[in-house]
């Protein structure tokens, strides 16, 4: 059979319909992660509730608790059908949907079980959970959550997971976001990662590199974020007490690295608390 080469007609429409298929590829994926990573897709009540219950992709359970936050803003009394669910939600086991179940009960201070199970999150092991649990129940007229309020501004400790060497992995200055990989310990042929817990900045090391560290030893110090700064900043406007000015002043003086409105935050914040002590 002898061989017939196709038409510069046929090779022609070849490359035209690949050169089709990669542009609309092009689209496609860009457009997928789009929709996976981007909260403000619409959802109907059915797939809402669906993502609230099957937790299977956590990242849409947090796309529909985000969803329901904006809807109680909005003063959109329907949502309160999945109030119960988002009640679940607070004993997930998944850290980041707590953290987005204590942030969207925050938004209505009228719920009894909102308030119980924002109560129950305080005592969370993940430092972000905790966080917003105490600011979300500020709106409750609950100042439960002073201590991790406080702590927002005092930075986070990292402590050894195990005993062993410290092999330091960023340096001081650098950026984090939770669950960075700031440190590990090395033990033997294992090594533990030491991860931060909030977003900031590696503020000091409080070991050396290379030494031996042993368990619930002080690594490094996390400073907070400009974000953090400012929203427990807020917070103490409300339930702030006179033994907190020493931790706020630093910021009223100005942070470098931090935005102006910090510092004029921690400005009005020490104002409030004194005319609320009388001194």
């Amino acid at each position: 059979m002898r061989y017939r080469m196709p038409s510069q007609r046929g090779v022609a429409r070849g490359w035209l319909l690949l050169v089709i298929g990669l542009t609309f590829l092009a689209i496609l994926v860009p457009f997928l992660f789009w929709h996976d990573v981007w909260f403000g897709t619409p959802l109907s009540n059915s797939e809402i509730q669906q993502y609230l219950t099957h937790l299977n992709h956590p990242r849409q359970t947090q796309h529909a608790l985000s969803l329901v936050a904006d809807r109680i803003i909005r003063g959109d009394r329907t949502v309160t059908r999945f109030y119960p669910d988002i009640v679940q939600l607070a004993k997930c086991q998944i850290p980041q949907i707590r953290e987005t179940a204590a942030w969207v009960m925050g938004q209505d201070n009228t719920v009894p079980a909102f308030h119980q199970a924002l109560l129950g999150l305080l005592h969370d092991p993940q430092p972000l959970v905790r966080m917003n649990a105490a600011l979300a129940l500020v709106r409750f007229r609950d100042a439960s959550g002073h201590a991790e309020i406080l702590r927002m501004l005092s930075g986070e400790p990292l402590l050894a997971p195990e005993s062993g060497v410290l092999r330091r992995i960023l340096d001081v200055g650098q950026s984090v976001g939770p669950h960075s990989l700031v440190a590990q310990i090395i033990v033997g042929k294992r090594k533990f990662d030491v991860l931060a817990g909030t977003p900031g900045t590696l503020s000091r090391w409080a070991a050396a590199a290379g030494a031996r560290v042993e368990t619930g030893q002080p690594l490094a110090v996390i400073a907070p974020s400009s974000q953090m700064a400012w929203e427990a900043l807020r917070a103490l406007y409300l339930i702030g007490r006179p033994d907190d000015l020493p931790v706020i002043g630093p910021y009223a003086r100005g942070v470098a690295g931090m935005p102006a409105q910090v510092a004029e935050q921690a400005r009005l914040t020490m104002r409030e608390i004194r005319s609320r002590s009388g001194s």
